[in-house]
This record gives C-alpha cells, sequence and structure tokens, in this order.
C-alpha cells in the first residue's frame, strides 16, 4: 500500500461530498479531524467516521478534541456536557484522591462515548500551565496553575483514554500556559527565559513524553528562536521537544489554519514539515485550503513514518468496565446534564 501522507485533515459537513471523497481517496491523509460543523446526531457522526475511513481504504485514525467545559465538540443531546479541566482540578485541590478519580472517570466516560461513534483519538489531556494574565483560550481548559496539578492530572486522563481503547494527545507542546495572546487570531510572544520555562512551562510534557502523541503550540520562546513559532521550529522541536523533554512519539502541528501561522496555506504546511513536525493539521474543512496543504506534504518516510506507525499499533482493546457504574459514580461528583 502506497504510504499516507503527513496530514490530518477536516471535511466541510455533515456527510462526504463526492469530491471530497475522491480527493481524499486521491491524497491519502494519514488521519481526519471532527468539529462541531461535522456533528448532528450519533447514527450521522458515525456513518461520517465510516465514510472517512472508507475513502482512504483503511482504518484511519479518526480525531476529536473532546475535553469537556468549553472545547467539547459533541455536545448534548447526543452526550453529556462534562466540566472543564479546570472544574476538575478544584476537586483535586481539594481532595487530591477525588480530583484524580475524576479525572480518570471523565476520560473513561469520553472514551465510552467516542469509540460507540468510531473515533478513536481524542485530544486531550491539556498540559499547559497558565500564568496570571495570559489569554483564555487556555484559561479554564487548564486542570491548574501550578505544573504538579497539571502532571497528576493530566496521567489519570490520558490513562482513562487509554483504558476505554482511544489515544490520547498531549497539547500544546511544550507549553501554551504563558500566551498572553490567541493564537487562533494571532501570534502570542514568550519572552521569559529559558530557565523559567523549564521550571513552569516543561514539566507536564516531560512527566508524559512517553505517551504516543502530541500537538505542538503556535507561540514564539524568544529565549530559543525569536524567529518563528514552536510549530515551525526547528530550534523548538528538536532542542526543546525532542531533546530536552524527550518525547519520541508523533508530533502534529497545531490547526495549519491558525492565524499565529504566516504565510499562505501551502507555506504554512511546508514550513511546518520543515521545522521538524511528522504531521500537518488542517481542520477547516475548506477544499481550496487542503489543495494547498496537499501539495506541499510529503508521504510519511522514515522517523515520521515508524512514530505513525507505532500509533496505529497502539490501539489496545478497552478494558471491561460497567459503563452505567462509572458515569453514576461521576454524576455523583458533578451535576452534569
Amino acid at each position: 500500500m502506497t504510504e499516507s501522507k503527513a496530514m490530518i485533515l477536516g471535511c466541510s459537513g455533515l456527510a462526504l461530498t463526492s469530491e471530497e471523497k475522491a480527493f481524499y481517496r486521491g491524497e491519502r491523509p494519514w488521519g481526519f479531524i471532527l468539529f462541531g460543523r461535522n456533528i448532528s446526531e450519533a447514527e450521522q457522526i458515525t456513518d461520517l467516521v465510516a465514510e472517512l475511513r472508507d475513502s482512504v481504504g483503511w482504518h484511519a485514525p479518526v480525531l476529536i478534541d473532546q475535553e469537556g467545559g468549553r472545547v467539547q465538540r459533541i455536545r448534548p443531546p447526543v452526550f453529556s456536557r462534562y466540566p472543564s479541566g479546570q472544574a476538575l482540578g478544584d476537586l483535586y485541590r481539594r481532595d487530591p484522591a477525588l480530583g484524580l478519580r475524576a479525572a480518570w472517570l471523565m476520560s473513561r466516560l469520553h472514551a465510552f462515548d467516542l469509540s460507540s461513534l468510531g473515533i478513536d483519538v481524542d485530544c486531550l489531556p491539556v498540559l499547559d500551565v497558565p500564568v496570571e494574565g495570559s489569554s483564555n483560550v487556555i484559561g479554564d481548559r487548564a486542570y491548574g496553575g501550578d505544573p504538579e496539578t497539571v502532571i497528576a492530572m493530566g496521567r489519570a486522563a490520558a490513562e482513562g483514554l487509554k483504558a476505554g481503547g482511544l489515544l490520547p494527545v498531549m497539547k500544546h507542546m511544550p507549553g501554551h500556559g504563558r500566551g498572553f495572546a490567541d493564537s487562533h487570531l494571532e501570534l502570542p510572544v514568550v519572552t521569559v527565559s529559558r530557565d523559567e520555562l523549564e521550571a513552569h512551562d516543561f514539566p507536564p510534557f516531560i512527566a508524559m513524553k512517553d505517551e504516543l502523541m502530541a500537538m505542538t503550540c503556535h507561540l514564539v520562546f524568544t529565549a530559543i528562536d525569536p524567529d518563528n513559532p514552536a510549530t515551525t521550529s526547528r530550534k523548538v522541536i528538536d532542542g526543546i521537544i525532542r531533546q530536552h523533554i524527550g518525547f519520541t512519539g508523533l508530533l502534529l502541528s497545531d490547526d495549519s489554519s491558525m492565524n499565529a501561522l504566516s504565510g499562505t496555506i501551502g507555506e504554512r504546511a511546508a514550513n511546518i514539515i520543515a521545522g521538524g513536525c511528522d504531521i500537518v493539521l488542517h481542520c477547516n474543512g475548506h477544499m481550496d485550503e487542503m489543495l494547498d496543504v496537499v501539495a506541499n506534504v510529503p508521504p510519511l518516510a522514515g522517523l515520521s513514518l515508524a512514530r505513525a506507525k507505532a500509533v496505529e499499533a497502539g490501539f489496545a482493546a478497552p478494558d471491561s468496565a460497567d459503563e452505567a457504574e462509572l458515569r453514576a459514580e461521576f454524576e455523583a461528583m458533578f451535576a452534569i446534564v
């Protein structure tokens, strides 16, 4: 089989158009990602996931951002509304054992939910450690403002997903907590010293460096590379993510259509690959942009291919947990609707 290309793509609506089917078949993205525009009801989502995989002819990974709180793509009435990372962190600060159990439980429930639709990757946990005054683009998505809380809760969240047969994606490496701007809209610049970053921002990613997947952040760290955001920076990806943090897994860019990145969509895709990311993530499903992405993204090869194969081999059967029991336990902690 010809290798997939180094990209994860979105799609435009609730079902694939004939143009999208032909495009994916010809261009072979390694995976897909779903957003709110792709969500109606459970049967429709299941059908769309099956269509996506059928278009590339194999069981390609299908990702979603299903964190809880503000970032939850599938909402009531399809699935319950889950609490934010901060709400889980608040419970942890009152009762650490209960907080860790809640983080594990919520991820295990996400796994029950998502696997029922065929979705097998959740872009969670958020390992960013916000500082006072930073943009609320992370805000209450974070478990807390100290690395120790984020490490403990992030580990529990990742383990809950894996117990349910899903794989996690750590985000946003090497840390979005100091972004004083929303990287969806503009490029945040972080000016603190490397020592400060090593003490506060990098530790959660070091603690969880053995996970199979991570997503970058579109932030400039002037102490490391004043000229390029992390997503397109050799200095950040090789020097910090691969060497200092020690992450050897599959590295996805954050969304290449976010305005923190400069240049055309095609130039961004080329810069993401040149910077050392394994996979270009493009989320909005706009065909004209996707055509620019595929013209600038190579087939998976070398270390990137090996990392992708490790992900493909990393899916495991779920445990035998009782969904109703776990849901009742979680609902005793949080009134979810």
